[in-house]
């Protein structure tokens, strides 16, 4: 399916739903894996320093019922394991390379189950919500790009379809 980006004219393209899909995955991808790096130094100097009084500072007292003493763990989980993913799937989406779409899907459920096991352990924040979401735009981000989801494709078929097949029924 084809989705104009702009009125057509000479010189300018027309843009497919993997392209937008592609570009999305790429942005989600790269803002997730950062940010995830960044988060999860921040989680392990904070378990290695006393930061007290300064923005990186999290009460320990967000860690009671959970199974760490410190931050230096789950700051090591989410900088290898979720940024990890998250930019070595960029990079192979980028490049193009053949499991591109495996590395994709796998740093989005990765991002689901994160954000699932916080919320078991940790009180919720609103950021659990916005990682949340970026998961399942990720997620659905590969699946058009897998050409298994097709948004806004299916809806006018199905009611052409439904349209016919009444005409034809006796009554």
């Amino acid at each position: 399916m084809l989705v104009p980006t702009r009125p057509a004219s000479k010189g300018v393209s027309t843009m497919t739903m993997q392209g937008i899909a592609r570009r999305v995955l790429l942005t989600v991808q790269v803002f997730v894996g950062i940010t995830s790096v960044l988060g999860g130094a921040a989680l392990v100097l904070g378990g290695v320093i006393d930061l007290s009084g300064t923005a990186l500072a999290i009460p320990r007292d967000v860690l009671e019922g959970s199974p760490f003493t410190s931050f230096v763990i789950p700051g090591l989980a989410l900088a290898i394991v979720v940024g990890g993913t998250h930019l070595l799937a960029f990079a192979m989406l980028a490049r193009r390379m053949r499991w591109a779409m495996v590395a994709s899907a796998v740093a989005g459920f990765g991002m689901l189950v994160w954000v699932f096991v916080q919320m078991v352990f940790i009180p919720f924040s609103p950021l659990q919500s916005v990682y949340f979401g970026l998961g399942l735009l990720e997620l659905a981000a590969t699946l058009v790009q897998l050409d298994i989801l097709h948004p806004w494709a299916h809806a006018t078929v199905h009611r052409e379809h439904a349209s016919e097949a009444g005409a034809e029924r006796p009554t």
